[in-house]
């Protein structure tokens, strides 16, 4: 008789009755079966566990939950475009609820991709390779999601077939530390060209970032917004883990910004820790759909034509300085060939050839930045692009997606020196990469500094809610949200179906 194992989460089992949301694509034939435990490939299990976090280059779920609550983002309603019932007006005014569709897109997503790398772990047949890397995913997988929704559905290897257990945040930092440790032997070191799969480096940062945000996980969930307290041995353990990065020898701050997000930033690029490598014309098999981040922003009549979506906030472009290079830059091989500028775009946009665009009725295509994002224009919003388009190959580009990037790392650094009483070690950090981005070095060092500091470096990159909550910001008035926000909002509502499926899981204090 063969032996059977059920290897979905009840969560996942949501996907099955239609959990999956908007465009995100969930269709892998993993997520719906009984699977013969002798039959599984660990390979190919973990090929897909890796394919899992293509799910964060979707505009949607994960990435929008990451984005639009803070003061960085923001979707407007332009006539009968991008209403969609309030989606992007609910996430920016924390409006959002338990049956709010990036919510559970969100946490579906998320744990696909926990229950992939569990199948991993727990096959008898795997290497300790393949468990060590399926370890460190999980690990991933297990952070966004204490991260997002304070807590984990974790389930109990020895124990199957029960119902996961549900961590606090603070017993699935203590599990991630755990994880993440025990496996730093086997993971291989950084090479410069493994950028795309769990290495000593990668694990590190990891836990570099759990500890520079423990405060906040260690929190009652009672009161998730603080204020924090943050332990001087966990500022320590952050110090320590991004100096052992930075003595592997592979990794330096990049002297061209936009370098990191180029069509070609495997090659050109020296901060890539951790990313979803895409080869230029190569069929999307590994879920990754790096378009989506200049789609989702760029304007109908611009190259490339996009869905004239998503904009940053007046504050937040005037936060730069004008001789930032994070800014605005021209870009050989984009800005000659389609007039397109890497930065935040503002003001009068061109074509390659310097004719000013036009909107569809024929008026100046001119990106303002103040606007009413419920009745918004075609050129309200100020746009930005991060990940330059390569416009002869648009569909399928071959820009790596960055989830870990050694500038980051030195943020990281500089932050744990500040809150740890080194203040001038933590400014010698940051003037280092004020200097190299092009702008003036600072003679005194703030908590708000560096918060700045963070955003105009990492803007659209996935962390500004995270940096909001840990610097007591996120519930703040900003563009089109004109009023604190209750604090119970720093975490997002367990779905609702979920609290129906697994009664281990209990909705956070408000919702």
């Amino acid at each position: 008789m063969k032996n059977f194992k059920n290897i979905l989460y009840p969560s996942l089992l949501t996907l099955a009755m239609g959990g999956a949301i908007g465009c995100t694509n969930l269709d892998d034939a993993v997520l719906d079966r009984l699977t013969d435990a002798s039959s599984i490939s660990p390979e190919l299990t973990l090929k897909s566990a890796y394919q899992s976090l293509g799910t964060f280059t979707d505009q949607a779920a994960i990435y929008a939950l990451t984005e639009h609550p803070s003061d960085e983002m923001q979707g407007p309603t332009r006539g009968a475009d991008w209403d969609d019932n309030g989606r992007w007006r609910n996430l920016h005014t924390h409006t959002w609820t338990d049956q709010s569709d990036d919510v559970l897109a969100a946490w579906n997503n998320l744990n696909r991709g926990h229950a992939l790398a569990n199948e991993v772990i727990n096959n008898a047949t795997a290497s300790a390779k393949q468990k060590a890397e399926a370890t460190y995913l999980r690990a991933f997988y297990m952070f966004y999601t204490m991260d997002l929704f304070g807590q984990v559905a974790f389930r109990d290897p020895a124990n199957p077939g029960a119902l996961p257990k549900a961590l606090s945040r603070k017993e699935a930092a203590a599990q991630i530390i755990a994880d993440l440790n025990a496996i730093l032997p086997t993971l291989d070191n950084a090479s410069g060209s493994n950028a795309g799969t769990a290495t000593k480096e990668a694990a590190r940062f990891l836990l570099a970032k759990v500890y520079l945000n423990k405060a906040v996980y260690d929190q009652d969930p009672a009161s998730p917004a603080g204020p924090f307290t943050f332990a001087k041995a966990d500022m320590d353990q952050v110090v320590s883990l991004a100096d052992a990065i930075t003595g592997s020898g592979k990794f330096s701050l990049t002297e061209s910004y936009f370098d990191n997000f180029h069509f070609e930033n495997s090659s050109r690029s020296k901060e890539l820790i951790f990313v979803i490598q895409n080869e230029k014309g190569a069929s999307l098999d590994n879920g990754s759909s790096v378009r989506n981040r200049f789609y989702m922003t760029t304007h109908y009549n611009q190259v490339p034509s996009g869905w004239n979506g998503f904009t940053t906030l007046s504050d937040f472009y005037n936060s730069f300085e004008k001789t930032d290079s994070r800014l605005s830059a021209a870009v050989p091989g984009l800005t000659d060939k389609s007039g397109l500028r890497a930065g935040l775009l503002a003001g009068q946009q061109f074509d390659q050839n310097g004719v000013a665009l036009t909107d569809r009725s024929g008026k100046p295509l001119s990106f303002t930045l103040k606007y009413d994002f419920r009745v918004a224009s075609e050129a309200d919003g100020a746009r930005v692009i991060k990940y330059i388009p390569d416009v002869s190959n648009i569909d399928a580009p071959g820009n790596d997606y960055v989830f870990f990037r050694y500038a980051d790392l030195l943020l990281m650094k500089a932050e744990a020196l500040f809150r740890g009483g080194n203040t001038a070690g933590a400014l010698t950090i940051i003037n280092n990469l004020r200097t190299t981005r092009g702008v003036a070095a600072l003679t005194a060092l703030t908590a708000n500094n560096i918060l700045a500091e963070r955003g105009r470096e990492l803007y659209w990159e996935g962390w500004r809610r995270n940096d909001q909550i840990r610097f007591g910001t996120f519930a703040n008035p900003v563009d089109n949200r004109t009023t604190a926000s209750p604090a119970y909002r720093v975490v997002f509502p367990i779905p609702q179906r979920e609290l129906e499926i697994n009664s281990n899981l209990k909705q956070n204090v408000g919702y």
